[in-house]
């Protein structure tokens, strides 16, 4: 079971750890979506996501006769970086998977936050299975970046801080990869105010989720996907599939041209460096502005790390 108290029993945990980041508006973006935005900045938390919030919590949750192992995971960047961090702060090792073609700006966070690095192939089957010889070596507990419940109240925490400090919104938005930040939100969100609307927003080219949701079953992620959403190309969870087909109310997809040009606003309008994994946010508003027209609306604008040498010429 997921509930609010689980959430509010993260936020507690983790509050000497993390960041209350802040919400920024933009009367250029109001103008031009025709609604009013609040933009929760996840870009500014440590390690530059949410990821920190699932992470720290699922690492200062682990039972002391356990630290002597420390803990382990399988992560492109965001996640490996969260867990490095939350087990340095506990001082437990932490050792991570990650692919050999990995943002270099995301190994090297990995590596300055103390984690014993492995490399492999970037397959997801090449990296489950290297993570399988560490955990059998090492004994280490492995902390998956979306299938965990501790991982998933942590990221709630965002979406709870975000509405006890701005609760008059008629929605929120949420990004989806594997779907642990929007099923933590939704579960946030409708435990507070349940007539607050749950938005999920998704690459046109990595819909699986949208799918998913709208079949009612579980629709797999395609081998070729691509987009420049990097952060969004991992498959759903069934953990947070389940969540999100209880709580959340609809979910929107952007074209790769709409998402350039939101990532682009952001970092022009706001002054403030987003992923576009984050600001497929406002994408999937500017594609769809007569739904989205005079609301409050919520945005989670979930990190801000980028390779800028990797994604320059799509600008």
């Amino acid at each position: 079971m997921f509930t609010l108290k689980e959430i509010k029993e993260a936020a507690i945990r983790i509050s000497p750890y993390i960041k209350n980041t802040p919400v920024f508006t933009s009367s250029t973006l109001n103008k031009m979506t025709g609604a009013n935005l609040y933009f929760k900045c996840e870009n500014f938390q440590k390690t530059g996501s949410f990821k920190f919030r699932g992470a720290c919590n699922a690492v200062f949750s682990l039972p002391s006769d356990k630290m002597q192992y420390g803990v382990a995971t399988h992560s492109s960047g965001n996640h490996g970086a969260a867990i490095a961090l939350a087990a340095q702060l506990r001082g437990i090792k932490a050792y991570i998977v990650m692919p050999k073609n990995s943002a270099e700006v995301k190994k090297l966070a990995v590596s300055e936050y103390g984690a014993i690095i492995t490399f492999c192939e970037s397959s997801l089957d090449k990296r489950k299975i290297a993570l399988e010889e560490i955990l059998d070596q090492t004994g280490a507990t492995m902390i998956h970046a979306y299938e965990n419940e501790q991982v998933i109240d942590g990221q709630g925490t965002a979406a709870l801080e975000f509405l006890l400090e701005n609760g008059n919104l008629d929605m929120i938005i949420a990004p989806i990869g594997g779907g642990g930040l929007l099923s933590g939100t939704a579960i946030a969100v409708k435990g507070l105010f349940p007539h607050t609307i749950v938005i999920g927003a998704e690459p046109e080219t990595a819909n699986d989720t949208y799918l998913s949701f709208k079949s009612k079953k579980m629709v797999l992620a395609a081998s070729s996907t691509n987009t420049i959403c990097d952060g969004l190309l991992a498959p759903l969870g069934k953990t947070a599939f389940s969540i999100i087909l209880n709580h959340v109310d609809d979910i929107y997809t952007a074209s790769e041209q709409t998402i350039i040009y939101a990532t682009r606003l952001i970092w022009e309008r706001m002054k403030i460096i987003a992923e576009p994994s984050a600001a497929i946010t406002l994408a999937i508003i500017l594609e769809h502005t007569q739904f989205f027209k005079n609301k409050n609306i919520g945005i989670l604008l979930s990190g801000g790390n980028v390779d800028i040498k990797t994604i320059a010429h799509y600008f």
